[in-house]
């Protein structure tokens, strides 16, 4: 599959999120505020087989996060993200489905069975594709990855969110806030690690700021960090905002 999926712009990608939200609103219930239902669109809409797993074993890889298999049209999550059993790993296991999510939509048109091939692992169907944390920059999981932020942290409800969050279209400015170091200290001790990159102090500080918003979209402080600067919400120095 890494070799025939085309490239595809990021607003395409985001017009595939958009549209399956939209479809979502139809046949179920308009999505009007965070967060998005990641398992009901799963389930309910994409009428996929969902289960956690332990997928580290099951394939040999220790940075495997989730699998899909389009033939049967399943997927699977790693149970080391099982939110009922690591509530910290919710939003890495919210994102992890949207990316699956992302290769069903995306990709599996891409994606044909070869002639005579078998099942592996004692009847257990080979996967379509494995995804692997190392392999984040190959162009099909960038374009999951890409199609999981839409998904999840859709423009519109980021906006509405933001504006009641703030009580107005403020970006939070690193280069602004004058807490700066007790709040990397706060988040090194929150997260028990050491002393950061140089460009890592940054992200991490304004993770820090905007974790109360990423918990109501349910997602990781990383992952909506990345979104937010996206946006012009969230910056290192003052910028021109796309709300602006």
């Amino acid at each position: 599959m890494k070799s025939t999926v085309p490239f595809l712009r990021e607003e395409v990608i985001e017009g595939e999120a958009e549209m399956l939200l939209a479809e979502y609103g139809r046949e179920h219930e308009p999505i009007i505020c965070p967060p998005v239902p990641i398992d009901e669109i799963i389930e309910l809409h994409l009428k996929l087989e969902f289960e956690i797993r332990d997928l580290q074993t099951l394939f040999g890889f220790g940075d495997v996060h989730g699998a899909i298999w389009f033939r049967e049209r399943r997927i699977a999550v790693d149970e080391q993200l099982d939110p009922a059993r690591h509530p910290g790993k919710r939003g890495r296991y919210h994102f992890t489905l949207a990316h699956e999510a992302g290769h069903w939509r995306l990709h599996r048109k891409h994606f044909t069975v070869p002639e005579g091939q078998k099942d592996l692992f004692d009847g257990e169907p080979e996967p379509s594709y494995i995804c692997r944390s190392t392999e984040r920059k190959v162009p099909v999981e960038w374009q999951a990855d890409c199609f999981a932020a839409c998904l999840l942290m859709p423009y519109r409800l980021v906006r509405s969110a933001w504006e009641e969050w703030r009580g107005g279209m403020e970006p939070i400015i690193l280069s602004e806030m004058p807490d700066r170091r007790q709040r990397l200290q706060a988040e090194l001790l929150r997260r028990g690690s050491g002393k950061p990159g140089p460009d890592g102090e940054g992200d991490m500080i304004l993770e820090n700021a905007v974790r109360p918003f990423a918990d109501l979209f349910q997602v990781s402080a990383e992952a909506m960090r990345i979104r937010l600067e996206k946006f012009g919400l969230v910056a290192r120095t003052k910028e021109v905002s796309l709300f602006d």
